[in-house]
């Protein structure tokens, strides 16, 4: 009799409390996964959100959102991982990416699960945002931002250590 383990990579994340603070003043306390926040400096950016029916691979690697804090208003991701990034036969990528990198500045969310669990899997979200150098921030109301940003429009935003 065989057994079988799963091993997944481990997740980078380190969960540093951040904050997102937009050209209004408005303040969104978090902790943060993937890359780390810089120290020193901060990452700044246009902060939008997205509302369609795709995953995170897909609007991550969406050159649309270049040099955007992309706000995700799905209550939960990492919790299928990402798939390996592959090349088809003429040359695109698979049709789980957009494009071969993250476009993104840097990626919001309400819940992030560092446990994953997908059959196409080979990382999870965390540990591709650090392999990418884009932070991630977790526990910040995304629903919330999300109304603030239609009632007032796009806004610059940055995130900074706390």
């Amino acid at each position: 009799m065989s057994s079988s383990t799963t091993t997944q990579t481990p997740d980078p994340s380190t969960f540093a409390r951040v904050a997102l603070v937009l050209e209004d003043g408005s303040v969104f306390e978090g902790r943060s996964f993937g890359a780390p926040v810089p120290k020193e400096g901060m990452v700044v950016g246009e902060v939008v959100f997205q509302t369609g029916m795709v995953g995170y691979a897909e609007a991550l690697t969406d050159p649309s959102y270049r040099g955007q804090i992309l706000s995700m208003t799905y209550p939960m991701v990492g919790n299928y991982g990402v798939p390996a990034y592959e090349e088809t036969v003429d040359g695109l990528p698979r049709k789980t990416f957009e494009s071969s990198n993250i476009h993104a500045m840097a990626l919001l969310c309400q819940d992030y699960s560092a446990a994953y669990s997908h059959w196409d899997a080979s990382r999870s979200l965390g540990a591709w945002l650090a392999e990418q150098g884009v932070p991630g921030l977790c526990d910040i109301d995304t629903r919330r931002l999300a109304k603030l940003l239609r009632d007032h429009g796009s806004m610059l935003g940055k995130i900074e250590l706390l």
